[in-house]
């Protein structure tokens, strides 16, 4: 029968040993607590109004940006350009959340009770 390797028994091999655990903060502490309703009181649709308002402004200040770049008065390009591509992705974002709301509205549908 062969013996079982015990490698702490291993002479000058440090990376057996096994380091301590650092000591961690209770869960309380470390994440902060959620409320289901906001303090604001704001519901899910003045959320939800808030965020598409903010998606309008990006695309408004995005088409500025363009616009000021196509005409050659952008003072930085740069930002014009990174203005742009933060509204793409916004609104790409903003299509996703659309797309998945969609679909599990269908899904709720199509559940039978």
């Amino acid at each position: 029968m062969i013996e079982a390797i015990d490698p702490s028994m291993a002479p000058g091999l440090s990376e057996w040993q096994i380091q301590g655990i650092p000591d961690l903060p209770p869960v309380e502490a470390a994440t902060p607590p959620v409320d289901a309703v906001p303090s604001s009181g704001e519901g899910f649709g003045q959320m939800l109004a808030n965020e598409i308002g903010k998606l309008s402004e990006l695309q408004t200040h995005a088409a500025e940006a363009g616009q000021a770049l196509a005409t050659g008065t952008a003072t930085d390009p740069v930002s014009a350009v990174v203005a742009v591509e933060k509204a793409q992705l916004a609104m790409q974002f903003a299509s996703a959340i659309r797309t998945r709301g969609a679909e599990a509205l269908s899904e709720i549908f199509r559940t039978q009770v």
